[in-house]
């Protein structure tokens, strides 16, 4: 005979509070009086002091507009951040409403969110949920199911002209739980972030944190039914960003085999798992990689060592060619080459050169350009998005404003004329015409009170540029935490004319390297730019660094910065 629902479910909760698992019971067979909602809630994550949990509601009455589930729990568990849903917590007991795109729960429909917490202790999945005040998982002791079911993967996705259109984009625990942390977080602690795998190490997670597939199985309860972009960021190439000590990786310049047999073929086998057939799975490929071969090579003034070995022995080429034919495999994969920003790539010398060699290294290892599906501008820079003070056909004073120190002859003054501007040399180099680009804006906005209000004074192009000026960067070589930064566009799909998204690839907060040398194990090393007092190299037209001072080693959590970005956001903050 069988046992009752609330029997079957109490028993769950007992096992759940061994394993670190939790289970809650699913609707009745046909025939049978269901339950007038079901809640599924599963621990994702649990390494001991903490938790990810996803829950999927389901009603089985009348339609609702809005919802709210409610439940106790009987330990220390303490939910400090979620995604999909707002949370409240009082005590033991947790509150989770709709948030304002899936208050509608019709009969028989489902709504899913996830959250992240800290307990001490045990813990155990809540014995009792409610749907509006109703009960749920209990039918009023009539029979029951066999037992918990997997719905099993979702289909897999047909391959879309833009990933961003029409779905929403993962929110990184990890960081969204360090961002509510901060003082006025929360007003930003729900944006979509990319996920960094910067080593080997990464894939399966470090110091027990999230590994990929963590990410992938939150990013499948944060899907719910719709569509859903994970971002990653491919970042480990031998002899890895051969012109920036605070970004070396782990492995050397002749690393190539390590690279594809425990780096790229490990990530690629679990992106080809058909649990995640239904993700939509962006990656940004080797940023800072293929650009320094053109500009920091050979007799440049700002050539390094460093980066004509790299450019000797091809490794960076044929590592994401290798990349890109390998993860391109799975039909719902999309690959964004990284192509820097309008302040490396948009003088002349370099424009349709880095182009060139971009098509090189997509018909590199097995790859072709059909697994390119675009590139993406500013990754972790700073190039404001959209100028609106001067243009590059201004003149001033009898001069162009090309003349400017600061334009100093770049054909592009900002990032979203420079995106459009590439994608067009990259068609004509042979990249597909669908292509489309990206635009980081996680650190561009430029706002604050430093924010001018429209054109300086036009005695010279460079009273003019200067007084105009957005981007109030030292020099736009700078690139290391910079003082004075703001949040930019928040991340959208389909913003502009050939761009697929605005994106926050870099997370706000993360440092872009040390202030001093701090010894670390990530094979990250002490770079001059990041230090407040140094007075510069060619690549910066030797001027002030412009870094902000006391920063950790780059990836790590940097407060001072974040508060700075959130006070300078453009567009402003609530």
């Amino acid at each position: 005979m069988s046992r009752s629902r609330t029997a079957i479910l109490a028993a769950l909760a007992l096992v759940a509070g061994a394993s670190g698992t939790a289970l809650a019971v699913v609707p009745g067979d046909a025939g049978i009086a269901a339950a007038p909602c079901t809640v599924d809630y599963k621990v994702q994550n649990d390494w001991g002091s903490g938790f990810t949990a996803s829950v999927t509601v389901t009603n089985n009455s009348a339609a609702k507009s809005s919802w709210a589930v409610k439940w106790s729990y009987a330990g220390s568990q303490k939910v400090t951040n979620a995604w999909n849903a707002k949370v409240t917590q009082s005590g033991a007991a947790v509150t989770v409403a709709n948030e304002s795109y899936n208050g509608t729960l019709a009969t028989g429909g489902s709504a899913s969110f996830g959250f992240q917490g800290t307990y001490s202790g045990s813990n155990a999945v809540p014995a009792t949920f409610t749907l509006d005040g109703v009960t749920c998982n209990v039918d009023g002791g009539g029979p029951t199911d066999p037992g918990p079911t997997d719905p099993g993967p979702t289909g897999p996705s047909t391959k879309v002209d833009n990933p961003y259109a029409g779905a929403k984009m993962y929110v990184n625990p990890e960081w969204s739980a360090k961002a509510a942390a901060e003082p006025g977080g929360n007003r930003v602690s729900n944006q979509p972030t990319a996920v960094w795998l910067d080593r080997i190490a990464a894939i399966n997670g470090v110091n027990g944190g999230m590994g990929l597939r963590d990410h992938l199985d939150a990013a499948l309860t944060q899907k719910g039914s719709g569509e859903l972009v994970v971002q990653l960021v491919i970042y480990n190439l031998p002899g890895r960003d051969c012109a920036a000590l605070a970004s070396n990786g782990e492995l050397g310049p002749t690393e190539i085999d390590k690279y594809k047999t425990q780096y790229i073929d490990p990530i690629a086998a679990i992106l080809a798992d058909s649990k995640y057939a239904g993700l939509r799975i962006v990656n940004t490929i080797e940023i800072d990689s293929l650009p320094n071969l053109v500009t920091n090579t050979g007799s440049r003034p700002t050539a390094t060592p460093q980066c004509d070995v790299m450019k000797a022995n091809g490794n960076y080429q044929k590592g994401v060619g290798y990349a890109l034919n390998k993860l391109g495999d799975a039909p719902n994969v999309y690959n964004y080459i990284d192509a820097g920003h309008h302040g490396w790539i948009g003088w002349d010398d370099n424009f349709a050169p880095s182009a060139a060699l971009f098509k090189e290294a997509a018909t590199a290892e097995g790859a072709t350009v059909n697994d390119v599906h675009g590139f993406i501008t500013n990754t972790a820079n700073y190039s404001a998005l959209k100028e609106n003070n001067f243009t590059i056909n201004d003149n001033v004073a009898g001069k162009s404003v090309r003349e400017s120190k600061w334009v100093d002859w770049n054909r592009y003054v900002d990032e979203l004329s420079f995106a459009q501007g590439f994608r067009n040399q990259l068609v004509t180099t042979g990249f597909n015409s669908g292509i489309g680009m990206l635009i980081d804006t996680s650190r561009n906005g430029w706002g604050g009170t430093a924010r001018p209000a429209g054109p300086g004074a036009t005695t010279t192009v460079d009273t003019y540029i200067e007084g105009g000026r957005y981007d109030r960067r030292i020099h736009i070589g700078n690139w290391c935490n910079q003082s004075g930064a703001g949040l930019g566009e928040r991340p959208q799909a389909a913003p502009a004319a050939g761009i697929d998204a605005y994106v926050w690839v870099k997370p706000p907060g993360e440092s872009d390297g040390s202030s001093s040398a701090i010894p670390n194990d990530e094979g990250k090393g002490f770079d001059r730019m990041c230090d407040p007092t140094y007075t510069g190299n060619p690549r910066n037209g030797n001027s002030m660094s412009g870094a902000l001072p006391n920063a950790p080693v780059s990836g790590h959590w940097f407060s001072a910065q974040f508060q700075q970005l959130m006070q300078n956001a453009y567009p402003p903050l609530p």
